[in-house]
Parts: structure tokens; sequence; C-alpha cells
């Protein structure tokens, strides 16, 4: 009798990386294998992986191009999702970089530039939020 065969795990092929945020595509390239990390810590899809789901933790994204050439990308959190050939990574914030130190780099500026922006934001939303009860707390006292 012929042993079936699996395709769990298989090296080979290539699968379809797509990494996007709410507000642009970071990524959408073919690549041989990929590393992420999730809550339970790192792991490794290759292309006939069995369809997968994931939720990620902040870390870098390590991918191999089909030259063999590694970019990274590093993720404020998200999900992943792997089906058939085609793996969509969600996530609020996103920086893509070949170079780790530069990566490195590039994410101080930008996700310390989107943090202080978020700040800025609470802090008017509260300021905002203050006044309104201020002005109930006098509306109650008026009669």
């Amino acid at each position: 009798m012929a042993q079936a065969e699996t395709t769990y795990g298989e090296a080979g092929g290539t699968m379809h990386l797509v990494v996007f945020t709410p507000s642009a595509s970071i990524l959408d390239e073919p690549v041989t294998r990929l590393v992420a990390y999730g809550i339970d810590g790192a792991f490794g899809l290759l292309p006939k992986h069995v369809d997968f789901t994931a939720p990620l933790v902040p870390g870098i994204l390590t991918a191999r191009r089909k030259d063999d050439r590694e970019l990274f990308v590093a993720l404020d959190g998200g999900v992943l999702l792997k089906i058939a050939g085609t793996v969509r990574v969600a996530t609020r914030r996103a920086v893509l970089g070949t170079d780790l130190g530069e990566l490195r780099r590039m994410v101080r500026e930008e996700f310390l530039a989107i943090d202080e922006r978020e700040r800025e934001i609470r802090s008017a939303a509260a300021r905002l939020e203050a006044g309104m009860i201020r002005r109930f707390i006098e509306i109650e006292a008026l009669g």
C-alpha cells in the first residue's frame, strides 16, 4: 500500500506574503519562508504549511525572498492568517526594512512619532471631556 503524501511543513515553492495596516499596504510579494512571534513564542511557516491563524505580539517578522535575501517587518502586534498559498498579516503599525540596524532606527522614529501624536490626541480628548463635564455641572447648578 502506498504511503499517503503529506503537505505539512514541506520545503519548496513560495507563498504570497501580504502585510498591511489600516492605512497602507506595507509588503506584497512571494517569500519562501517566514518567522513571526505569537503569544506563545516564535513560529515559522513554509509554503506548504497547513492553513494557520495566530495573534501576533509586537516584534520582527522575518521573511526570506526567492533570491534568498531576508527582509524584516517590525510589527506592532496584529493577526496572521495563512490560507493556501497566501499569508496575510494585519497590524496597526509596521515598518519594512532589509537591515536590522536601519529598521531599528526607522521604528524608533516612526513609532515614537505616532506615539506622540496619539498622546496629543488623547490629551485633546481629555480636555474636551473635562470641558463637557464642567458645562454639565454649571448647567445643573443653574437649575
